[in-house]
């Protein structure tokens, strides 16, 4: 199965030589299934040709907003849509989550209260919590019609969202280890845009252990089965 990334984002120079790009972070997630990757650079205008050029599509993380006026945003919209519409599986992290329900009719906005910043606790439909390393201010907080939030807790009510068997997104980054996260903080504490608190409450976080495993399953089983099911 050929899974095509579309990244909307990258890996800040100062880690790259280390951690990887995005793509890279989601290969290493989804290794050992037998998936073929190709990697496309949306965010520079770099897009496939179509949908047909993958089985299955994975949309990154960015530093842009879903709702900035940035080039690259109107054409990755229409693609997530002819996705949908083809019922090409469709996966997005944090940005590709906010786009997917942009393109599809939900609201992404700015939280007001501010900023996810690494270890968070999310409550699955059933009770069960899962813990992600998260790095968001931007959310979304109207779902499309025919979505369903399969996670959340009091900060983001939609977490973990599902689109029947078309689509899976997830909030938090599940592509990101604790060894990234201390290196964000590092790299980020200081710059005047983060609550000192909720850094240091990041920093603190990344010797607890994430359920990304979790997550890295679930989209395995989405792109392979085409069910949505988030097993811890």
């Amino acid at each position: 199965m050929k899974i095509g990334i579309l990244q909307a984002g990258h890996t800040p120079d100062a880690l790259l030589a280390t951690r990887g790009d995005f793509d890279v972070m989601f290969m290493r997630l989804l290794d050992g299934q037998g998936f073929d990757f190709a990697s496309y650079d949306v965010e520079n205008m770099s897009f496939p040709a179509g949908i047909d050029d993958a089985d299955g599509w994975l949309i990154t993380g960015s530093r842009h907003g879903a709702y900035e006026d940035h080039p690259f945003i109107p054409p990755l919209e229409e693609f997530v849509r002819d996705a949908y519409a083809a019922s090409k599986p469709l996966v997005g992290i944090c940005f590709g989550h906010q786009i997917v329900a942009q393109a599809l009719g939900g609201r992404v906005e700015k939280f007001p209260d501010g900023w996810a910043l690494g270890r968070t606790e999310y409550e699955l439909a059933d009770g069960r919590r899962i813990a992600l390393n998260a790095w968001h201010q931007d959310q979304v907080t109207e779902l499309p019609e025919g979505a369903t939030s399969l996670g959340r807790n009091a900060f983001c009510d939609n977490a973990i969202v599902a689109y029947g068997d078309r689509a899976f997104t997830v909030q938090p980054h599940p592509e990101f280890d604790n060894a990234l996260m201390a290196d964000y903080v590092d790299m980020r504490r200081g710059s005047g845009t983060y609550p000192d608190d909720r850094m240091q409450a990041a920093m603190d976080g990344t010797v607890l252990p994430v359920q990304s495993d979790v997550i890295a399953r679930a989209i395995i089983r989405f792109f392979t089965t085409r069910q949505v099911h988030v097993d811890t």
